[in-house]
């Protein structure tokens, strides 16, 4: 069906259940939000309210017009309404990304108001109707406001800090354990491969047979280390695919130079892109595990070093 082919009836019942569906979205965000980020969840919860206050009174006004019963009319019946994104189904809400698709939510909210208001004929539903889409509008300034607010009392600052932590947890962590994993472990077989065979092609064969076997071991490794729901650190599956696949690259990094038909010029360019993994991976755990620069730096050098040196012994032996 299409929005002009509405009755008086229609679009306000229509009204009620987009209304009633937008508290249960801000509801499910403020719940999905709020062990981490309670002052946004604070704010959905305040958003929540207003959007029960509107159902409210648009059921008034239709039991007084047409009755009691109200005939269920969806926003997916209707032709022209954006799809909501089931954001809230996530597993790991980020606050901005709710705050994003609320703001879409009361821009469609108050365009449909303006334009049912311009299709109804009695006074007392025009009005009603017009005052909603005036704060719908309202409701963006007043999120702002909010927002502000909790800005200046320090709220969303720990809420930043929370999210950063998060971060580290879910991605940064498995991501750099793999990193160095992929970075470190396959340098013995490739570079004894290679002093061993001096042969570009087959060193590219053990080289991506470690690289690839290294990836699913250690994905397989984080995603069943546990279950993320007493530590924090997210869905087992998200760090697994993210442990694994840096795993993956660190050990194609070295690898891939092997495709070169030159064995000195392979073996000279992988051990420069060794240098700068070690250098990313030293960087990566400078900036977020607090690790001064030339501890990181000397820790993860020297290993590789040592690695590096075993696997050159054990080829050229």
């Amino acid at each position: 069906m299409h929005f002009n082919e509405l009755t008086e009836p229609q679009i306000l019942a229509l009204a009620i259940t987009a209304e009633e569906e937008d508290g249960r979205i801000y509801r499910d965000f403020a719940e999905k939000l709020r062990e981490n980020f309670p002052a946004t969840a604070s704010l959905f919860e305040k958003m929540a309210d207003e959007e029960s206050g509107h159902r409210h009174r648009l059921i008034e006004l239709y039991r007084k017009r047409f009755g009691e019963h109200i005939p269920l009319i969806r926003r997916t019946d209707v032709k022209g309404f954006m799809p909501r994104r089931p954001l809230w189904l996530a597993a790991a809400l980020r606050p901005e990304k709710a705050r994003e698709e609320a703001a879409l939510m009361e821009i469609e909210a108050r365009r449909f108001y303006e334009e049912a208001a311009a299709r109804t004929t009695d006074a007392s539903c025009r009005q009603l109707l017009g005052d909603l889409a005036h704060e719908e509008q309202k409701h963006e300034i007043a999120a702002e406001k909010i927002g502000e607010a909790q800005k200046e009392s320090g709220e969303l600052s720990e809420e930043t800090d929370a999210a950063k932590r998060l971060f580290v947890l879910r991605f940064v962590q498995p991501g750099l354990a793999g990193l160095m994993d992929g970075s470190v472990s396959t340098l013995a077989p490739l570079f004894a491969a290679a002093f061993a065979t001096k042969s570009t092609s087959e060193t590219f064969k053990v080289g991506l047979a470690a690289s690839i076997g290294a990836g699913i071991s250690m994905g397989f490794a984080e995603a069943l280390s546990d279950d993320g729901k007493l530590s924090g650190r997210g869905a087992p599956l998200m760090r697994g695919i993210v442990c694994g696949l840096m795993t993956m690259l660190g050990g194609l990094g070295h690898t891939l130079p092997y495709l070169f038909d030159s064995f000195h010029l392979a073996t000279s360019v992988a051990i420069g892109v060794v240098a700068a993994e070690l250098g990313a991976i030293s960087f990566i755990r400078y900036k977020y595990m607090d690790t001064p620069i030339l501890a990181a730096s000397f820790q993860v050098i020297v290993g590789g070093l040592l690695v590096f040196f075993a696997g050159w012994a054990i080829g050229a032996g």
